[in-house]
């Protein structure tokens, strides 16, 4: 139904926006869309601890950049490990899970940051569920 055009009751319908408003809310939305781009340049400390056989590292505080995604840490804890990609590598967050490798540090630090730390568990055997 047009705006301007009588509905059943004889009443004048109104569109919930009006064409001016289109180009309001695009604007909007292309702001949103360049804020969420932005990669966060904040720093968030990540703390590694070994869990059973696995080696323990000389320096286990870390800065990492909040924007990463937790397959970030993987890597750069393989790499500080000097394990390749095929070697056994299971990570859990404070002894409890095991994080999806897309979340975002930033998320799991707001969410499980105990003292200021993301704690990091990695183990070379599954140790929990």
């Amino acid at each position: 139904m047009a705006s301007g055009s009588p509905d059943d009751s004889g009443r004048l319908a109104a569109l919930p926006w009006t064409p001016g408003d289109a180009s309001e809310t695009a604007t909007e939305a292309l702001q949103a869309l360049d804020t969420y781009k932005k990669k966060d340049p904040s720093k968030v400390v990540v703390r590694f601890k070994a869990v059973g056989n696995a080696p323990i590292m000389r320096q286990n505080f870390y800065k990492i950049t909040a924007s990463n995604r937790f397959q970030a840490v993987i890597q750069f804890l393989r790499k500080e490990l000097g394990w390749k990609a095929g070697d056994p590598l299971f990570t859990y967050i404070n002894l409890a899970f095991s994080p999806a490798p897309d979340d975002t540090v930033s998320n799991l630090y707001k969410s499980f940051a105990t003292e200021g730390h993301l704690i990091v568990n990695y183990s070379t055997t599954a140790a929990w569920g």
